[in-house]
Parts: C-alpha cells; sequence; structure tokens
C-alpha cells in the first residue's frame, strides 16, 4: 500500500458525521467549526429523512435534539459539547 500526501490542513483519518435539519442555527455552527478545522463530515437532515432521524436517536441513546454529532464513530453531542471537544484537544488530529 502507497501512502498519501495530506493536503495543507487536511486531517488525517478523522470522520465526522452530523445530524441536523434545514433551519438550526448550531447545526450551522457546528459545520463552521468542522469546516475550520478541515475536518470532513458526512451530514444528514433528520427532518427531511425520517430513517435519519431513527437512526440518530438510536446511535444518540434517543436524543432528539439537533445537532447530534459523532467523531470516529465516537458520540460527541451537540454543539457545546464539539465545543468542548475541540477545546480539549480532540479535533487536533495529531
Amino acid at each position: 500500500m502507497g501512502s498519501r500526501q495530506l493536503t495543507s490542513g487536511e486531517k488525517l483519518n478523522m470522520k465526522a458525521v452530523i445530524y441536523s435539519t434545514a433551519i438550526c442555527p448550531y447545526c450551522v455552527r457546528a459545520k463552521m467549526l468542522l469546516d475550520k478545522r478541515n475536518i470532513k463530515y458526512v451530514e444528514h437532515k433528520v427532518d427531511q429523512d425520517n430513517k435519519a432521524f431513527e437512526e440518530m436517536l438510536k446511535l444518540s441513546n434517543g436524543r432528539q435534539s439537533v445537532p447530534q454529532i459523532f467523531i470516529d464513530n465516537k458520540h460527541i453531542g451537540g454543539y457545546d459539547d464539539l465545543v468542548d471537544f475541540d477545546l480539549e484537544g480532540g479535533l487536533d488530529n495529531n
């Protein structure tokens, strides 16, 4: 297997999933933070996809608020939790 060069600021192997709705200021802020940290994410809009909503409930132990954020399959929580995680160095992919 070959290795690939990282582009400037790209986070190696860090994967995020965010469950959001169309109108959610905290969802927007969470995505802005992930973008700022150059972390790619997959977004699921739970107000437009009932299966995504059910999946979010299952993965987040019943939390119905958005956003619900997962990084590397670990449940981080909502926007405030993401900010705390970042401040603790969790979004630094060293």
